[in-house]
């Protein structure tokens, strides 16, 4: 079977840079790599593929002699091509000469590891809470509890009693870490003797056995403010769990769920109500009471209002989160249609039909203009 071409092999052009070729090097390898793909023959004929494209392609001489010659600059059979290129070099101690022989599972899987013998931060917390359309719009203060990890009083977060001594953790030697190999890898694991503390503790503490932290209930008031909506995050900082070893505590986050109000909609900063409006008071206009979130107020119903027409009160909607002024209320006229009548109700409706017998409204005259071709 005839050799491909190390520039496709490694998805290049010929005018490829050695910056360009190392950076194709090291994706490929790290992807075919045997101890990532174990069992695939494939991989592994690839991994050994790619390295020999690598090695030939980053070469000033191999790479002119591959140019000129091809494969065939390789070949001890070939006389006379690209004397003592000699042969091949191991694939995987390729890939130790550019990653390097320190812990390669760290370095390229990772990003290194916190040292687990240090001060370690506590864990942030999120806690849901519900609040009315009305507090969310103004703002509110509330009191939570929240049960989580406190750092222990009884030892002050050592873990260990006032008399007890901490020794080095036989294990690990005081790295709070073991490493094992797999293949090229070394993969550094917590030390299941002393949990990664580094330190064995001989009288651990009775009141938190040992851990420094332990399940505590506490009460957190939290201001809200104006504005906030469904989904709005606040941070309490320094409220999350207790931190190890010392370490600074982590934040509570409180994700808010805002109760549908029964009057209002919110859109944003504006708000949404339909306000019912009478046959007459549409008819012949009025002035009618409508709610906002601080009480009502007098709007001015003109004559001959049609149903759905929108009315917008402005600076009546809710207060930006951010300051940023408030937002509208729109109100949108809602027109009763009377539906138990008594007989006096019905006869002055009845001659007030005869009175406009005849006579169509502009909005009736313009529908039945357009819909004149249908009824024919």
């Amino acid at each position: 079977m005839p050799k491909r071409d190390y520039y496709e092999i490694l998805g290049l052009d010929r005018n490829a840079e050695i910056e360009e070729i190392k950076k194709a090097y090291r994706n490929l390898a790290l992807k075919f790599h045997p101890d990532k793909n174990p069992g695939d023959k494939t991989a592994e004929e690839k991994f050994k593929e790619i390295g020999e494209a690598y090695e030939v392609l980053c070469d000033p001489q191999k790479r002119a002699a591959y140019d000129q010659y091809g494969h065939a600059a390789f070949d001890r059979r070939a006389r006379g091509f690209a004397r003592g290129a000699g042969g091949f070099h191991d694939p995987f101690e390729i890939f130790r000469e550019v990653f390097g022989a320190g812990n390669i599972f760290e370095d390229l899987f990772g990003g290194g590891r916190a040292d687990p013998t240090q001060p370690q931060r506590g864990d942030d917390l999120r806690y849901d809470m519900e609040i009315t359309f009305v507090e969310a719009a103004h703002g509110c203060e509330k009191e939570i509890s929240v049960t989580k990890p406190e750092r222990c009083d009884a030892c002050s977060g050592s873990g260990a009693e006032s008399n007890s001594r901490n020794r080095t953790c036989p294990t690990c030697g005081g790295r709070g870490q073991v490493v094992r190999s797999r293949g090229i890898f070394s993969i550094a694991q917590t030390c299941h003797h002393c949990q990664g503390a580094g330190r064995i503790i001989e009288k651990p503490c009775r009141a938190c056995h040992g851990a420094g932290r332990r399940e505590l209930s506490s009460k957190i008031k939290l201001r809200i403010p104006a504005g906030v909506d469904t989904g709005s995050r606040l941070r309490s900082a320094g409220n999350g769990e207790a931190g190890l070893r010392d370490g600074p505590p982590g934040d509570l986050y409180v994700v808010l769920h805002v109760q549908p109000h029964e009057i209002f909609q919110r859109d944003g900063d504006d708000l949404l109500c339909e306000v019912p409006v009478s046959f007459v008071q549409a008819t012949l206009g009025a002035d009618i009471d409508v709610p906002t979130l601080n009480g009502k107020m007098s709007l001015r119903i003109p004559p001959g209002t049609q149903p759905g027409t929108m009315f917008r009160l402005k600076g009546k909607g809710v207060r930006n989160v951010q300051g940023y002024g408030h937002g509208d209320l729109h109100v949108r006229v809602n027109i009763e249609v009377p539906t138990q009548l008594t007989a006096a109700q019905k006869a002055k409706l009845q001659e007030f039909a005869n009175l406009c017998s005849g006579k169509e409204s502009p909005i009736s005259q313009s529908f039945f203009e357009k819909a004149k071709n249908l009824f024919q």
